[in-house]
């Protein structure tokens, strides 16, 4: 016992440190599901080095550390969970944001509290057994964390990981790693600096390609045109997809696709080349490349851009003498659909509203999908008894997180995301069965797609990889796999070949009924990285930070691409460049920008807004405002019906999902006979990305917004730092705060329309349910 007492009076230390700092975090990151080596050697390197550097330390100088090294542990786990990215510096002043704690914390508040338990049973463990003092290690002792970082930093220089970051290192290691990128960076720039700059050929992205081989003999058999987009849904989920690329991925999430998958003509390397179904809509339905970025979304622009907007798909098959029609679940409030829908082209834009049955789950987002395709298909029965062509558009979201599923699917599979998936699978089955039994896939293109890629745990470029399949009525004429390189930027055209339709000057793309003996380039942006295959068997994917690696690939979506190394400086900066003509064709690089929200929809008011995301009353709109701009705001509300006490107005922003701190004034209530007028504006010394307006408003009654219009210009000089109240904003990181000058005005109360007769309640629409979006 004595010799025990010894021992542990000259390595107690060291063994309760190696339990926090070693086991426990190893332990949780396997309980996380986040056990990649990598992983594991970053835990270990940064583990090694806190026990080394502690064991023999006073404990008022242990604690401190313990505590930050918890919190990074236990805010990284948090974070992933809710919104699928690291921490970042900027993060830490939501730790002095009451309400953000309180909220945060509310009815225990933590995803992952078996972690901080045991995080917290750790440190207590060490403070009670502490030592004053312990014997002290060789100085040779760090040579073991020093190791191990070596040997983190070689793998991933030599032969990097796909794996999610979270998945590669622990978070004080990953920001010394960007750190160390950053000041990487700085030496290149500086190297460099006498070099002029290269200008990017975007002509191989942007050309309308129609140099391939027709597939048909003459225009299309099909008299009409059916696009059903389902939310979220990867290329990986169809069987045939997986055989004709090698995929290590087995999983057979949608069966019942897969076998219409075999009588379709399916593209198994179909690109997606963002997140965010507005960005996928407008790039299949306009023949561009939604922006490789976090900034407005093109469809938002196009209403600026009457000019470009008429070359959208919609637009041009109504010139050609189609009805064209939009049809998705839930409603069309959140990201401006219905205002953007109806700028593409269509005829008809209709949301949740439109369906009257009894949906069979009540959810979040809208009509759950079998619900929604047994209205869509009485939908496709109403313009079938029409004599004109038609073209409509499905757009489903029950597989949008929470994700939608009966109760007996969730008790079938193990997650309520399988479980949406199989719904789905099944409604979408019963839907082109429902076609097929009417007759409809006789005389229609049908194209099966996806807006977006909710991706896949360790499969490769799984977030950008889609998935298009074509049933038409001379299905003999057309491959069973389609070879090349497509993506949704080539779905106005092959739906415009496939008609022999003469296509608009300026969109881009190639025809999936055309076969093409060259490569082609090819881009996307999704889980922040820039990718861009240049067609002839390399393939590029670059960070935030510029830093970059090439790979040789022979196509875009492969299982595996052999590493040929990383580079960043003059030739990163190329990616960038080529990423911001490509984002500037709607807009033009115009000087000033302009967007009108209000859409004078009579909303009937909650008496208490609930979360500022699914009560916002003008969606969301993820704009960006250029470097050095100055952007104001007009807002107009009217009561049509109210009580007494009127209805409570906020007005609250955000970037990058994370609170902007712009000076807004209070406004005051909204009444029956007091309508609200305010303007106010701010300036931004950086581009500001991935902004929301977040317009709430709680009482008893309706209202009508009548405007709200922002417009950005230049400022006439730039930001004055030093101004009062001047805050600073970080470029391209993930929590951008504007610099502001000036002041808010509030325009005095003033009368302003007629009031207008009070609607009964039956006749108003709810407000859309809106949930976050989150950035994968």
């Amino acid at each position: 016992m004595r010799a025990f007492i010894r021992w542990w009076n000259s390595r107690g230390n060291l063994v309760t440190l190696s339990v926090l700092f070693l086991l426990v975090p190893l332990i949780g990151r396997h309980s996380l599901g986040w056990g990649t080596p990598l992983g594991y050697l970053s835990d270990l390197a940064l583990g090694t080095l806190l026990v080394v550097a502690l064991h023999n330390r006073r404990l008022f100088i242990a604690i401190p550390v313990m505590l930050v090294w918890a919190l990074s542990v236990i805010g990284t786990a948090e974070l992933v969970s809710a919104v699928g990215r690291m921490p970042a510096p900027e993060d830490l002043h939501f730790l002095t944001d009451p309400t953000f704690v309180a909220n945060s914390t509310e009815g225990g508040g933590l995803n992952h509290q078996h972690l901080a338990i045991a995080i917290g049973a750790g440190i207590l463990l060490c403070a009670l057994l502490w030592r004053r003092r312990e014997q002290p290690l060789p100085r040779y002792a760090y040579a073991l964390p020093a190791a191990l970082l070596a040997g983190h930093f070689g793998v991933q220089y030599f032969q990097p990981s796909d794996a999610e970051m979270w998945k590669q290192f622990n978070l004080p290691h990953q920001l010394a790693s960007r750190a160390i990128t950053s000041g990487e960076m700085a030496y290149q720039d500086w190297r460099d600096r006498d070099l002029p700059e290269a200008v990017p050929n975007v002509t191989g992205l942007t050309q309308h390609d129609l140099s391939g081989t027709p597939l048909l003999s003459g225009r299309g058999q099909a008299k009409n045109v059916l696009i059903i987009a389902m939310e979220g849904i990867p290329g990986a989920y169809v069987a045939t997809n997986r055989a004709a690329l090698s995929s290590s991925y087995e999983e057979a999430m949608m069966p019942k696709l897969s076998t219409w998958a075999e009588r379709a003509m399916t593209t198994p390397d179909y690109v997606v080349h963002s997140h965010q179904t507005i960005r996928g809509l407008y790039a299949m339905l306009c023949g561009d490349y939604s922006k490789l970025d976090n900034g407005t979304p093109k469809g938002v622009e196009l209403l600026g851009n009457p000019t470009r907007a008429a070359e959208c798909l919609p637009s041009q098959m109504h010139q050609a003498g189609f009805s064209t029609h939009f049809l998705q679940g839930a409603g069309l409030r959140f990201m401006a659909k219905d205002k953007v829908m109806p700028a593409m082209g269509f005829d008809k834009t209709l949301g949740r509203d439109w369906f009257k049955k009894k949906p069979y789950l009540e959810f979040a987002w809208g009509m759950d999908d079998k619900a929604f395709f047994e209205g869509a298909l009485d939908y496709v029965g109403q313009l079938r008894q029409k004599k004109q062509p038609w073209m409509l558009t499905l757009l489903t979201v029950g597989t949008h997180q929470p994700y939608s599923a009966t109760p007996e699917y969730l008790a079938k599979y193990p997650t309520p995301r399988q479980a949406a998936i199989a719904y789905l699978d099944d409604a979408v089955d019963a839907f082109l069965k429902g076609l097929e039994e009417k007759g409809v896939l006789k005389d229609t293109l049908v194209i099966v797609t996806s807006d977006e890629s909710h991706g896949i745990d360790n499969v490769r470029l799984a977030s950008a990889w889609g998935l298009n399949l074509v049933l038409a009525p001379e299905q003999a004429a057309l491959p069973p796999v389609k070879a090349g390189v497509y993506g949704h930027v080539d779905l106005e055209s092959s739906i415009l070949d496939y008609f022999a339709i003469k296509a608009p000057q300026d969109i881009a793309g190639r025809s999936l009924f055309r076969e093409y003996q060259t490569g082609r380039e090819m881009v996307s942006f999704t889980n922040g990285m820039q990718r861009y295959h240049d067609g002839k068997g390399t393939f590029v994917e670059c960070d935030f930070q510029q830093a970059c690696r090439r790979y040789k690939s022979d196509g875009f979506i492969a299982n595996s691409a052999k590493f040929e190394g990383r580079f960043s400086g003059r030739d990163a900066r190329l990616m960038t460049a080529r990423a911001d003509i490509l984002d500037q064709s709607v807009v033009n690089a115009q000087s000033s920008r302009e967007y009108q929200f209000a859409t004078r929809e009579r909303i009937r008011l909650k008496p208490q807004v609930t979360n500022e995301y699914t009560d916002n009353l003008i969606g969301a709109q993820y704009l960006e405002f250029p470097a050095n701009s100055h952007t104001t705001v007009s807002l107009k509300i009217r009561a049509v019906q109210m009580d007494s006490k009127g209805a409570r107005i906020q007005l609250k922003t955000r970037s990058f999902e994370q609170p902007v701190p712009i000076p807004i004034p209070e406004f005051p209530l909204v009444k029956r006979n007091q309508p609200l007028a305010v303007s106010f504006s701010f300036d931004n010394e950086k581009v500001l990305k991935a902004f929301s307006f977040h317009l709430l408003a709680e009482g008893k009654g309706i209202i009508e917004i009548t405007d709200f219009h922002v417009m950005t210009e230049p400022r006439k000089s730039p930001v004055n730092a030093s101004e009062p109240g001047a805050a600073g904003l970080a470029d391209r990181e993930a929590l951008p705060i504007p610099r502001l000058s000036g002041h808010p005005n509030l325009m005095a109360s003033q009368p302003a329309e007629s009031q207008g007769d009070a609607v009964p309640a039956d006749a108003v629409e709810d407000p859309a349910p809106q949930l976050r979006q989150l950035m994968q």
